[in-house]
């Protein structure tokens, strides 16, 4: 099963996956089963976020219906963060973390799975590969990929899918 991911699992299965991930993850401990569900899940989001990246023009493209607040915020908290190329030091540290818990906590209430564990490319030039990508929170991961499309930072990726 663990070859197939999702795609092995019945119906029954799949569902029981589907509601579990909508818990805290402080419900559970290390199930495997689980930590390959958040897997797939995180995966299929960096695919299909990828994908808009390489169809549609990035400064014209929403991620969310919060994206002026986000990009606004984010800026306001983080005014010098380098986008194109991420420091995973300035968002893991204890320090970078510190600061990044209240802008996060801010949009608790106003985004789904705000804390849900997402991929994001550390290069913004490049594809997501285990060597280019870190696990962030996804109102961390909006943050910056909001910045990245209005500052230009993934023109390149649309323009190299040509």
């Amino acid at each position: 099963m663990a070859a197939l991911g999702l795609a092995g699992l019945g119906p029954g299965e799949a569902a029981a996956a589907a509601q579990a991930l909508t818990l805290p993850a402080e419900s559970y401990g290390n199930d495997p089963r689980l930590e390959l569900a958040w897997a797939e899940r995180a995966h299929q989001h960096a695919q299909v976020h990828f994908n808009l990246l390489q169809s549609v023009e990035p400064r014209g493209l929403s991620l969310t219906p919060l994206d002026e607040r986000i990009y606004r915020e984010f800026r306001k908290n983080f005014p010098e963060l380098r986008v194109d190329v991420l420091d995973p030091e300035e968002l893991k540290s204890e320090a970078a973390k510190e600061k990044w818990r209240p802008f996060c906590l801010s949009f608790q209430e106003l985004l789904p799975d705000f804390n849900f564990g997402t991929l994001l490319r550390l290069d913004s030039s490049g594809e997501y590969s285990e060597e280019n990508s870190i696990l962030a929170p996804r109102i961390q991961f909006f943050a910056i990929e909001i910045a990245r499309n209005r500052e230009g930072c993934n023109d390149g990726v649309f323009r190299k899918s040509g």
